[in-house]
């Protein structure tokens, strides 16, 4: 490996860790213990562990696809894998740091459409580099749908919130 694809290697390990740095500003809080979860929701101390080995994916697709492009090929994958970063740096901050549910919702959301974005992207440049961050696809999936619940969950107004009440939806068991 040329010293180029080392600090190459290097940036996009770089970029993953800013990007996930914003979760260790933004972090669970007594707001968001008192928030009420589905019962499926995993225990807090799953989610770093999940986060690391999915920016580690990340890390690695978007090498790939730099390694693999000829001349300018990979700068529009590239450019789009850099949206999702942004969009994935800023989730923590809407659903921790300013307690929009609502917000984290629709941030995750485009951030699932901006991993499909780069993973079709990816694919003509380096199919390998696609198929690395499908699993990643799947967790931003997992968490969509999970954010979905929380909100639901917990929607402002009166009590309740107009949302039936957990044991009738079979999304928490804490009534």
């Amino acid at each position: 490996m040329d010293l180029a694809a080392v600090l190459a290697a290097l940036a996009f390990i770089l970029v993953n860790f800013v990007a996930a740095s914003s979760a260790a500003i933004y972090k669970p809080d007594s707001w968001y213990e008192n928030l009420r979860k589905p019962r499926w929701n995993p225990p807090n101390k799953v989610f770093p562990i999940a986060w690391a080995f999915f920016y580690s994916l990340l890390a690695l697709g978007g090498w790939l696809a730099w390694q693999g492009a000829e001349g300018g090929e990979a700068t529009m994958p590239l450019m789009i894998y850099g949206v999702h970063m942004a969009l994935n740096a800023r989730w923590s901050y809407f659903f921790f740091g300013m307690k929009r549910i609502d917000l984290s919702l629709m941030e995750a959301t485009l951030m699932w459409l901006s991993i499909l974005a780069t993973i079709l992207a990816f694919f003509p440049v380096d199919p390998v580099a696609a198929w690395v961050l499908v699993p990643y696809l799947g967790w931003v999936t997992f968490a969509t749908i999970l954010n979905t619940a929380i909100l639901l969950l917990n929607r402002p107004g009166k009590q309740g919130g107009g949302v039936r009440r957990p044991a009738d939806t079979g999304l928490a068991d804490d009534d």
